[in-house]
């Protein structure tokens, strides 16, 4: 991909999550910001992995997925996320399993805990769409992500 493709994507500013699985009763974590909303009813939303990720297996063949999505004072969470190997990621984090058996961040903004509705295949990566089997969120400001850098809103949202 050149240099410019991606800077230019860069430009659209994105929330930051987490989002953990459980594989062959390991648990697997990645930082993501390609997380969306698909869908109201039934609540389906989605999110992209690279096809030559090393957890891409564990995603795409697990039950299911959660969401943790960062809040602003998270920054860190995301870098520790992105990096190392598994018991590092995991290591001094804050969270609890849920019902399903996958992690939560218990500092979180929102989560989504998701039943694994389908794989689409796109180009160098996979889109895993997921129906949200439960939810919760809090009001604290988003950790966002722009031109290759964390941030955070400046200002307050209008109504």
């Amino acid at each position: 991909m050149s240099r410019d493709y991606r800077n230019a994507l860069s430009c659209f500013a994105t929330g930051v999550t987490v989002v953990t699985t459980v594989h062959e009763q390991v648990d697997w974590g990645m930082t993501c910001n390609s997380f969306a909303s698909v869908s109201l009813e039934p609540r389906m939303v989605l999110w992209s992995i690279r096809k030559n990720a090393n957890s891409h297996s564990a995603f795409t063949t697990a039950r299911g997925y959660t969401v943790s999505v960062l809040s602003s004072m998270q920054a860190p969470l995301a870098g520790k996320f992105a990096t190392g190997d598994l018991s590092e990621r995991f290591a001094g984090v804050d969270m609890h399993r849920l019902d399903s058996g996958r992690l939560k961040l218990n500092q979180a903004l929102a989560w989504f805990d998701c039943q694994l509705m389908q794989v689409v295949p796109a180009g160098d990566h996979d889109i895993l769409l997921g129906e949200v089997k439960d939810f919760g969120w809090t009001e604290q400001p988003p950790l966002l992500f722009a031109q290759s850098k964390f941030g955070q809103m400046t200002t307050a949202l209008v109504d």
